[in-house]
């Protein structure tokens, strides 16, 4: 450890961490520090075998030259938009805690807490805010440098570059949560497994995922346009190409969608296609809509989940008292507890 402090975040996160090769514990060298930041350094297995980087203040246990090309292409593809869209908005709390219902913020108190996929880390900073004891993001692209900046003031949140499939925990997790990551991983149930696995036994987990109910436009029309052109664009290119799908979404939203919904308590509005979605991101501007479709044109891999095949996952786990809702009428949240005696995953 480094001078023997107790104050330094990457200290305070040592104590979380684990080898994700051989599940050891690990010694943390410190090389450079800023205040009360570990900036550079090593982590060091003590089966003396494995060494792991820190890096601008992220310990570094993956990297995109040591993953599968369909995951690397992947978490290139996001962690290019998530260095680009960094903007705050005031609905993200909002927003977050729809994704993850039934949980308020209250349940994060005191508890340690996961997330699988922390993109620019907004969900990481708000679950710190709710009170959580520590709160750990990972993610296997670049978005980490932006999330590690977000929150980087914060100490009780933690930035790590890890493969959701070799996290580098033990079994330690009071709540583990995954909004819109697993459906864009290879597969999807082995993630949401691999992320229930850090959960301890009578610990909780959420996850959000696009549904296939209601989505057959998408994945008949829009799916192959994403997979065969838009994923395959260079990413600043298709920043300025998405432009226009964004303006005809915005106009659509901020004159149709919105006024209609305000009137009659919306009962014309009930009529419209794609309404309940299309009403949630009418409040949002033009930066955050144009990072939705970006979103949705830039993966080269995403899949939609059926109600039954989401259930499954859950099933898989052993999970209790499993809440699954349909959310916008085009996507699935879960939430469920981890049997208190269960083995490990």
């Amino acid at each position: 450890m480094s001078g023997g402090q107790t104050n330094h975040v990457k200290e305070r996160l040592i104590q979380y961490l684990q080898c994700p090769e051989c599940a050891a514990a690990l010694d943390l060298l410190a090389t450079q520090n800023d205040g009360a930041e570990i900036m550079e350094g090593e982590l060091l297995c003590r089966s003396g075998v494995h060494c792991f980087p820190v890096l601008r203040g992220i310990p570094r246990f993956a990297s995109l030259d040591h993953v599968a090309a369909d995951k690397a292409e992947t978490a290139a593809k996001f962690g290019w938009q998530w260095t680009h869209f960094t903007q705050a908005d005031e609905r993200y709390a909002e927003q977050f805690l729809a994704w993850i219902a039934p949980v308020r913020p209250e349940f994060f108190a005191g508890k340690v807490v996961l997330e699988g996929g922390c993109g620019k880390g907004r969900h990481t900073q708000l679950a710190a805010g709710w009170g959580a004891h520590d709160v750990i993001g990972i993610d296997l692209s670049e978005a980490v440098e932006s999330a590690f900046a977000a929150t980087r003031h914060t100490p009780n949140a933690h930035v790590v570059q890890a493969d959701i499939f070799k996290l580098p925990f033990p079994r330690i997790f009071d709540y583990a949560f995954s909004v819109g990551v697993l459906h864009h991983l290879p597969d999807p149930r082995a993630g949401f497994r691999s992320l229930a696995g850090k959960v301890k036994p009578g610990g909780h987990l959420s996850a959000w995922v696009y549904g296939a109910e209601n989505n057959e436009w998408i994945t008949r029309w829009i799916n192959p346009l994403r997979e065969g052109i838009t994923s395959r664009i260079n990413p600043r290119a298709l920043l300025h190409l998405s432009k226009l799908p964004t303006a005809a979404l915005y106009l659509a939203t901020k004159l149709i969608y919105r006024p209609l919904n305000q009137v009659g308590n919306g009962a014309v509005a009930q009529h419209l296609f794609y309404n309940d979605y299309l009403q949630a991101i009418a409040n949002f501007g033009w930066r955050e809509q144009h990072t939705i479709v970006f979103d949705h044109l830039i993966a080269p891999t995403a899949f939609y989940i059926s109600r039954g095949e989401f259930a499954a996952w859950w099933s898989d786990i052993d999970a209790r008292d499993v809440e699954i809702n349909w959310h916008n009428k085009n996507s699935w949240r879960g939430f469920g507890e981890l049997p208190p005696h269960s083995s490990a995953l």
